[in-house]
């Protein structure tokens, strides 16, 4: 039964959402502010988090970057507004994924269970894969850089994994859009290009310009080549 932590400032939505949610077999906490969601976020140890943009108090940004200080959960944002600004922010904070309200509960639970399969798996591929200063394992699904292991979130993995399987071979923002995010809304590329600016921060060289995940200008993006 997955863990699902919402945090809500409107009682109606989340009273609704976590019945919903309860229905279809999660076992949900949630909280009215950020600092209640903050507590429960150790208390409850979720394997999601839904997470409201417009919270009293700590603001659902602030959030997500607490929760990012210390945890890789999958986080997706539940925000009124389709506001591009708004949107962003939440995704460079850390966010994986973004619900625009109001929303059926049928979509948020589709959407649940996108971001929960996020961590991907890769058959018959086996060892750790060098790239340059990267090594990439597979099996385990880690990456390290310099002898190091990455903290990376559920997504940017999957992105990295999805890139590097192919050196070379340029992916559109729709096709990396319907690979790792399972979505097919164009407008939702920018998720692409968020966790692409992510990834880079973590991985990239910033004296330098991208060296692994690179722009194709007028195309969408590849992996090397080194």
């Amino acid at each position: 039964m997955p863990r699902v932590l919402l945090i809500e400032d409107d009682p109606s939505i989340r009273e609704g959402v976590a019945l919903g949610l309860r229905r279809r077999g999660h076992e949900v906490r949630a909280a009215g502010t950020g600092e209640e969601g903050l507590a429960l976020t150790d208390a409850f140890d979720p394997e999601l988090v839904l997470l409201d943009l417009m919270l009293p108090g700590i603001n659902g940004v602030q959030v997500c970057r607490r929760i990012r200080e210390t945890s890789l959960v999958p986080i997706i944002m539940l925000t009124a507004r389709g506001d591009d600004f708004d949107i962003v922010v939440g995704l460079e904070a850390g966010a994986d994924d973004y619900i625009v309200k109001p929303a059926r509960t049928a979509i948020i639970e589709a959407r649940v269970r996108a971001v929960l399969r996020r961590r991907p798996d890769t058959p018959g591929r086996h060892g750790v894969e060098h790239h340059g200063e990267l090594a990439i394992d597979r099996a385990g699904l880690t990456v390290a850089k310099n002898g190091e292991r990455l903290a990376l979130a559920p997504s940017e993995i999957k992105l990295l994994l999805h890139l590097s399987a192919a050196p070379e071979q340029v992916f559109s923002r729709q096709q990396l859009l319907e690979s790792v995010w399972e979505h097919s809304y164009h407008a939702d590329a920018r998720l692409v290009d968020a966790c692409v600016r992510r990834l880079r921060h973590k991985i990239e060289d910033p004296a330098h310009g991208p060296r692994y995940i690179q722009t194709v200008r007028g195309f969408g993006y590849r992996f090397g080549p080194l």
